[in-house]
């Protein structure tokens, strides 16, 4: 009958494909040549069906798994440690095209003729005698969608047509033809040639059977092997993927193909080595006699077939799509970004989203603010946020403060400012999110001179934070932190958003960059203020002597996560207004005029109003849009503050820290209370007067 062989079944591990990708990106970028590959194959198999008194046939697979693709400092005849153990050598060669148009237009029967054309040369010139593992060679053309992780391909495995074709008789088990002892041998001398021989060896061999020994050699060695005996006893023995009790495995093919092609023979007995890996057990080998009917020498090519059929069993390539395996970070970022494209794509065209995700936030306090803040700006998609903070995670922390768990209680707490930024690459890996665990100088709390040099390190690291971020949210729980942060938004001009919550009601608010003159000047707009510029007092210490409620920030649960997310809705309009942080307040609300609101949203965010301050009143579910002029004699953003900043530096801060009153002397705030009491004696007086 006619020799039918088991055609291959390719198996991709999944490494694999991560591997090209990371060749396709570092180094193959646009070179779409051919590469060498490294495939696997291990003996056929058929396992037992549970609860069964039957077995399942295992496809013959060729393997490609992470170490596919060989280092350059690698030999030709790679080591047994790239491929697993009890499995054997099959070199292909991968083409990866550019575009999916390449994939499917390539000419892929002149990529098949080359496969094929090496093979024969390989026989032809004996290079596949001294290396075996030659017969097996395949080819597979990819394209790589690196964008949604799906990966085209298709496999072809060459395999030399005879012309007459191979006949053969009934495959027996090798139990019916040799005794226990002739098999048990022919295993010992195999596991002893596979220890001595390289692993391009392995999958092809010679057996000379002897009535209680066997012997097994290499096919080079088969003149000096063969000597003397007689063609009815030449044994050739290969690795056979099959697990089929009436197909060999398609690696026979060119092997015949070559014993005809190099040593005329035009019959021989073959043995198909099937073994149970680990377990000495070679009983599913499989033992028949091969013949063709006549040989006529020749130099020329014979056909070939191989391309490997897709799961509809038709001539064409397969799909591998692994988004949900390949790279989860990259996963993320496609996913983060989804419903911001979709609210371009559809509703905001103007949606500046490469803005927004690129700019630099440094979040001042970690607490229910600032995890709130931090879990808002991950939705719209920004990448790089730092946590500052000096606290450390409470008992009563987690419930209130997304970011932390019970676990970060223990032994003290955890830093809230490192933990939190662990936390939030935990919730998104592609965010670059840092923590610093440090103090604030404050007005009014005086610095000694044992933590003197503490306190300049802290500020100056202040001024350096707030030198590579853009955007500055002021999110800590008292009054007095919030001055040098202030201050130095306005010497830097850099965007600061600030929150500050009551019980049930808070304020969100952007601060203006001082007087800014050169700016608002020649614009003729009005500055506006900051935090501190409706005072005419100096932020004072209003942490020391508190009591329990007042050294906790108790707000009503809700009240945070509304704040918060209004804060990043600030800054995100901000981000989108053509005057950036010097853009005007919009005051229109719900009461206000329909034309008034109109002008404002057409003239200004491209989110719609901008207004400067928010206060929300949560007893009455409301909120109102206020604006605040820049004060010139602010203890925080005027003229006369940064002026002394910019001469004194950090010698300034400490007369502050010292003695918050400082700031009002430096304004004129102190002089101005004093002309404010001659004024009340006057009026007093003439009171007097008139009474009498």
């Amino acid at each position: 009958m006619v020799l039918q062989f088991h055609p291959w079944a390719s198996a991709v591990e999944a490494p694999f494909w991560q591997v090209l990708t990371q060749r396709k990106m570092d180094i193959f970028k646009l070179d779409d040549s051919v590469k060498p590959v490294l495939g696997y194959y291990s003996t056929g198999q058929q396992v037992r069906v549970p609860g069964k008194d039957t077995t399942v046939a295992l496809p013959a697979r060729l393997c490609l798994g992470p170490a596919a693709f060989p280092d350059p400092e690698d030999s030709e005849l790679s080591g047994p440690t790239r491929i697993p153990a009890f499995t054997f050598l099959a070199p292909g060669l991968v083409k990866n095209t550019n575009t999916i148009e390449d994939f499917k237009s390539i000419d892929k029967t002149a990529l098949f003729k080359m496969t094929v054309d090496q093979i024969w040369d390989d026989i032809t010139s004996g290079r596949a005698v001294l290396d075996p593992s030659l017969l097996n060679k395949f080819l597979l053309l990819t394209f790589a969608d690196l964008k949604k992780f799906k990966f085209y391909y298709w496999f072809a495995f060459p395999a030399l047509q005879a012309d007459p074709a191979w006949t053969s008789d009934a495959m027996q088990e090798v139990s019916l033809v040799w005794t226990p002892a002739q098999t048990e041998s022919l295993r010992l001398q195999y596991d002893q040639y596979r220890s001595q021989q390289p692993v391009n060896q392995l999958g092809f061999f010679l057996v000379k059977e002897g009535r209680e020994a066997m012997s097994v050699a290499r096919l080079q060695d088969w003149n000096e092997f063969f000597a003397g005996c007689d063609p009815s006893e030449i044994i050739v023995g290969f690795a056979d993927p099959s697990s089929l009790d009436s197909h060999p495995g398609w690696p026979l093919r060119n092997l015949l193909a070559m014993i005809l092609q190099q040593w005329k023979i035009t019959k021989v007995r073959v043995l198909c080595y099937r073994e149970v890996p680990g377990k000495q057990d070679i009983s599913s080998s499989k033992l028949f006699a091969a013949q063709v009917a006549s040989y006529s020498p020749t130099t020329d090519c014979p056909k070939a077939v191989g391309w490997e059929k897709n799961a509809q069993g038709k001539l064409g390539p397969r799909l591998a799509d692994l988004a949900p395996l390949m790279d989860p970070a990259r996963l993320a970022d496609t996913a983060v970004d989804l419903n911001l494209k979709l609210m371009r794509w559809r509703i905001l065209p103007d949606l500046q989203l490469e803005r927004v995700q690129e700019t630099k936030c440094l979040l001042l306090g970690a607490g229910t603010l600032g995890c709130y803040v931090a879990r808002s700006l991950l939705g719209w998609g920004v990448r790089n946020i730092t946590f500052v903070d000096n606290a450390k995670v409470s008992f009563s922390n987690p419930v209130r403060q997304p970011l932390f768990e019970f676990e970060d209680c223990l032994e003290g707490g955890k830093d809230k400012a490192t933990t939190a930024a662990a936390s939030l690459r935990k919730v998104y890996p592609g965010v670059n999110a840092v923590g610093h665990s440090m103090s604030i100088p404050m007005p009014g709390h005086p610095i000694s001179s044992q933590s003197y040099e503490s306190a300049q390190k802290d500020v100056a690291k202040l001024e350096e934070l707030f030198e590579q971020h853009d955007a500055i949210f002021l999110l800590m729980d008292s009054r007095e932190s919030r001055w040098l942060p202030t201050l130095l938004g306005a010497k830097m001009k850099k965007v600061v958003i600030n929150a500050a919550l009551g019980f049930d009601t808070f304020l969100v608010m952007r601060h203006g960059v001082g007087q800014d003159h050169a700016y608002h000047g020649s614009s003729g707009s009005t500055p506006l203020g900051c935090y501190f510029c409706n005072d005419i007092v100096a932020p004072t210490d209003s942490l020391s002597d508190r009591t329990l409620d007042q050294q906790c920030t108790v707000t009503r649960p809700g009240l945070s996560a509304i704040a918060s997310a209004m804060a990043v809705e600030m800054m995100v309009s901000l981000l989108h207004h053509p005057e950036g942080v010097r853009a005007p307040a919009d005051r229109a609300d719900s009461e206000g005029d329909q034309e008034e609101r109109t002008q404002q949203e057409k003239s200004g965010s491209a989110l719609g109003l901008l207004p400067h301050q928010i206060r929300g009143f949560l007893s009455r579910f409301k909120n109102l849009l206020i604006s605040g002029q820049a004060y010139d004699r602010c203890t925080a953003c005027s003229d006369a503050i940064l002026a002394a900043y910019e001469q004194e530096g950090f010698g300034f801060l400490a007369k502050v820290f010292q003695d918050a009153k400082h700031l009002e002397d430096v304004t004129g705030l102190t002089q101005m209370k004093e002309e404010s009491e001659d004024l009340d004696m006057e009026w007093a007086e003439d009171s007097d007067v008139e009474d009498m």
